[in-house]
This record gives structure tokens, sequence and C-alpha cells, in this order.
């Protein structure tokens, strides 16, 4: 049997999180390990307990979204779902940007909400239906002159690896970090950079520039 999926759950109003809280630990395959109620807390909760994923509120004081950021910075690992009552695509894509991998409104039942959670914990990525057009359509647009202004510092040192032809064990003794690590570094690499595979990722960032002459994506 695989281990439970390690949640923590934030959000400021004490009746609704404790209702998403009760259904969550309904299911057998899912355990809350924490819950907060403003995004200070909720991201030092999870620097504590390094859950496999953290369900953030987006206009719990401090912001979901400055949470969100927070998080993907500091626990690459922890997959991150937003449960919002905003259909706002602005609210959307900035906390795609920001390492979300998934974005619910809060009308959905409890069966749907633990699903999206073990898809996201999974390593995919869940938008709300009403709001996936948006999204697309934000997608679609002509990127930037450079295509890597979305990564991070650190995805962009796991991507210039990638280009030397390192694999993600190679790189995780290289950085210090754990194979799992750099798997989730890539899942949000590949998401920003809009391609498929790290084969596509190493090819784009050897066009612009960056890895070293000569070295090929395993």
């Amino acid at each position: 049997m695989s281990e439970a999926i390690r949640v923590v759950v934030a959000d400021d109003h004490p009746l609704f999180r404790e209702g998403v809280i009760n259904s969550l630990r309904s299911m057998p395959d899912i355990v809350v390990v924490a819950q907060a109620s403003d995004a200070d807390e909720a991201v030092r909760l999870v620097r504590e307990e390094l859950p496999d994923l953290a369900l953030l509120d987006v206009t719990m004081p401090g912001g979901g979204i400055e949470a969100a950021r927070k998080i993907a910075a500091a626990c690459p690992a922890t997959r991150i779902v937003m449960l919002t009552v905003s259909e706002d695509e602005d609210d959307l894509l900035a906390a795609m940007k920001a390492g979300a991998s998934g974005y619910v409104l809060k009308g959905v039942s409890a069966r749907e909400l633990a699903g999206v959670v073990r898809s996201v914990s999974a390593g995919e990525v869940y938008v709300a239906p009403s709001l996936a057009f948006g999204l697309l359509r934000e997608m679609s647009k002509p990127r930037a002159s450079d295509p890597l202004a979305e990564l991070s510092g650190r995805e962009r040192q796991v991507l210039e690896l990638v280009a030397n032809g390192l694999s993600n064990q190679e790189i995780g003794f290289k950085l210090g970090l754990a194979e799992k690590t750099i798997k989730h570094y890539m899942t949000n690499i590949l998401t920003k950079l809009q391609v498929r595979s790290r084969v596509e990722a190493a090819l784009l960032a050897a066009r612009v520039g960056l890895g070293q002459p000569g070295g090929g994506a395993r």
C-alpha cells in the first residue's frame, strides 16, 4: 500500500477550513498534518512538516499567492493547490506563476477536491474547467524575448545542468538535493517553458546559450 498524501490546509475561515479538513480526512489515502489561518503560518508549517501538498486560500491574510511563492522557493518538493472563490484570470495566472500546480474553486465537492489532491500530488496540473480556456489563451500568446525569464535562479541552475547532460540523480548529487526535489524542479521548469520533455527544455536552453557546448540531454 502506498504512503498517504500529507497535506497542510490554510484558510482564514474556521468553519470552511474545518469542513475541508474533515472531508479530506474521510479519505483513507490523505492525511492532514497541519492547518493555518494566514500566509505566514502556512509557510512556517510547510517548512516544518514538509508535506506532499499545501492547500492555500488565495485571499487569506498575508496573501495565498505570496505564500505559494515562498513555499515554492523554500520547499520545491511540496506541490501547491489554490482553493478560492475567485474566478479572476489574473489571480489564476499569478498563482501559477508563483508556483501553484492547481487552482480549484470552492464550490467543488469533497470527492472532486480529493481527486485534485491526488492528481496534483502525483505530478499533474489542475485548473478549474471554467478557467481553463483563459489559461490556455494566455499560454498561447507569444513568449517573451527571454524564454527563461519566468525561471527562478535555482530552476535556471537545474536547467543548465540538464543541458549539460546530467541526470536527475547526478544533478541532485551536484547540488546537494534529493532526486525527488530535482524531479519537482523539472516539473516546474517544463510547465514554465511550456515544453513536454527535458530534451525540449535542454534544446531551448542551448538556443539561449545556457549550458556547455556539446552537452547532450538525457
